[in-house]
């Protein structure tokens, strides 16, 4: 069986040569069929025109019945075509294999296993054994098979992709407001469940606009990389989420934290930053630095984590108001 493929047709494959002018004896016929085991049948031809066909089956039948050989086997095979002869399937070489194997098994149940006569140009047939012709069949299918499983895995591995990356902040690779905000829903609704704490981290660089105006937009959009990495380091636990929130603004979702815990990190995240010293000549401290602010609280109910965002947003505008480069945790929450 040759290599195929989904668009192998019928001239690739094995192809049975035996034509006979229909004035040739049906001796001919038995002397072939007796020197080929595998040949399906034999092409009549008449003038060089295609005739018809007889099977190796149907010549067999023949030649089994009361004075079948005395009648058949010295006479011309244009007789014996008269009584052993079947409608032939006649395709050219060019069709696909998947079609021609639609057409044969579109036959009366009768003619199944008739070969199928391929035409490869005006003067040349050649024979096409059915089971051969639906094995070829097969193996493209499950070729075809293989390829559409193929497909489907890189199909779900580049949706895959997309959804991470529809989920990611371009600059910074971490986690977007988008993913931000399905991750802290997803949590908040999981802990009103279990009555477990969930603590949110707000961060904003201090005087950004002005570290930008002194610098560039390139050096600003290296130094929130910077600051990103920094958090990441200081965030360790695999169900912790950092997300870049807006701007200069990061988060950190902590589940299953309480405020002391959170508070800790939080108080890691600005040594971090400390340790990075980039220098910010407009800050009061001369160096990039954030403001954070914390809230913890044990979701409940269907409130949703709004009122969560905004006492950590509260405790953000604290820790501005109280000079920047600090952590607060937010009253109400304490």
């Amino acid at each position: 069986m040759p290599e195929l493929s989904q668009n192998s047709t019928l001239q690739e494959l094995s192809l049975h040569n035996c034509q006979m002018e229909v004035e040739q004896v049906g001796i001919e016929v038995a002397r072939a069929f007796e020197a080929n085991r595998l040949l399906p049948g034999a092409i009549l031809t008449e003038g060089g025109q295609f005739f018809g066909l007889i099977s190796r089956q149907r010549f067999l039948e023949q030649m089994s019945r009361p004075y079948g050989l005395e009648l058949f086997l010295k006479r011309p095979l244009k007789i014996l075509h008269r009584f052993a002869g079947k409608e032939a399937l006649v395709v050219p070489g060019t069709m696909a294999i998947t079609e021609a194997a639609s057409l044969a098994l579109e036959r009366s149940p009768d003619l199944l296993y008739e070969p199928l006569v391929v035409k490869l140009s005006s003067h040349c047939y050649r024979l096409l054994d059915a089971q051969q012709l639906l094995v070829s069949q097969s193996k493209i299918l499950k070729l075809t098979t293989q390829l559409l499983n193929q497909l489907y895995r890189d199909l779900e591995t580049a949706n895959q992709e997309l959804e991470r990356l529809a989920c990611l902040d371009a600059l910074t690779q971490l986690a977007n407001r988008r993913r931000f905000d399905q991750y802290l829903d997803r949590e908040w609704h999981r802990l009103a469940r279990e009555g477990i704490s969930l603590s949110l981290i707000l961060c904003d660089v201090d005087y950004f606009k002005l570290y930008n105006d002194t610098y560039g937009h390139q050096a600003g959009d290296r130094c929130l990389q910077a600051v990103a990495k920094a958090i990441c380091q200081a965030v360790k636990r695999p169900a912790d989420l950092v997300a870049r929130y807006g701007g200069e603004e990061f988060a950190v979702i902590l589940p299953n934290t309480g405020a002391t815990g959170a508070v800790q990190v939080a108080k890691i995240i600005q040594a971090e930053i400390q340790a990075l010293e980039i220098a910010h000549p407009h800050s009061p401290c001369g160096f990039v630095r954030l403001s954070i602010g914390v809230a913890t609280t044990v979701p409940f109910g269907n409130a949703g984590a709004s009122h969560l965002i905004l006492a950590a947003d509260a405790a953000l505008y604290a820790a501005k108001k109280q000079g920047r480069d600090r952590v607060v945790l937010s009253p109400s929450m304490s």
